[in-house]
């Protein structure tokens, strides 16, 4: 299992320029076998994978790249506006491991070091180009380390997973990655992320499960249960987003020291 890591240096990465034409060139040539595109939460990760995965297509000459979440929350069907599935944003471009669960129920990084596995390769078979997208550093480190978990968790035959990974960053300053959240946050409220956790009380899911989610489900539970007025839950939640951002990069930082190369660059610079 990976190590906790709790400090980040507080010099950010320099940025480079993303080239879709050299990395078509290493995924065809063999040189790399899965891309993955991570970065903090309201770092623009979806909208980069969706960008790579359409100039990798039009160079291709055929529409071969697929997207493979890592996200912990977005497995849950029903739980859309609160983990930002923004599903439009995908387009064309064929995504997996997103409403794979009920809302309510438990999903761990076992399970998800399986079920990437099976779509990894089932993109693989068709010709495909995988790209992995995501911010839960655990499940992005299972897929693509071939973590061996304990005896009563069975790891995936570190075979079907991919070898050679292209990481690529998504990176935003501490201050603009803040305002984006705020930002996001006054979006996901306006949009009825209220009435979505109503919902979800309404069909039958204990409360004490969706506080169990962590972030939006937490603090509009606790909102809608009368425990935080509305400003309240505003001020804690996005306190909380943004120390989880935080922890993201803590998380991300720490394996560029286990050796892993991470490609940072600017998500609005365009690819």
């Amino acid at each position: 299992m990976p190590k906790m890591r709790f400090t980040i240096p507080a010099e950010l990465p320099e940025p480079e320029t993303l080239e879709p034409a050299a990395l078509l060139e290493d995924l065809r040539e063999g040189r790399t076998d899965l891309v993955c595109v991570l970065g903090p939460t309201a770092s623009g990760k979806t909208r980069v994978a969706v960008s790579l995965a359409r100039a990798l297509n039009r160079l291709a000459g055929a529409p071969l790249a697929e997207i493979l979440s890592a996200d912990s929350r977005q497995v849950y069907r029903g739980m859309d506006i609160g983990t930002g599935k923004d599903l439009s944003e995908y387009g064309e471009v064929p995504y997996h491991l997103i409403d794979i669960r009920p809302a309510g129920s438990k999903y761990n990084v076992y399970e998800y070091q399986q079920d990437f596995a099976a779509a990894y390769q089932d993109i693989l078979r068709r010709g495909g180009i995988p790209i992995l997208c995501g911010g839960t550093g655990l499940y992005i480190e299972a897929a693509t380390c071939g973590y061996a978990f304990d005896k009563e968790h069975p790891a995936v035959d570190p075979a079907l997973l991919p070898q050679r990974t292209c990481y690529i960053g998504t990176l935003v300053d501490r201050e603009t990655r803040n305002a984006r959240i705020d930002a996001r946050l006054d979006a996901r409220l306006a949009e009825g992320l209220v009435d979505e956790v109503r919902g979800l009380l309404a069909s039958g899911i204990p409360a004490e499960d969706l506080i169990y989610y962590g972030l939006e489900y937490k603090f509009v539970t606790q909102h809608v249960l009368g425990q935080l007025s509305c400003e309240q839950m505003r001020t804690l939640l996005a306190n909380a987003i943004h120390q989880f951002a935080k922890r993201q990069m803590t998380w991300f930082r720490g394996m560029e020291r286990d050796g892993r190369r991470i490609h940072w660059i600017l998500p609005d610079s365009g690819i």
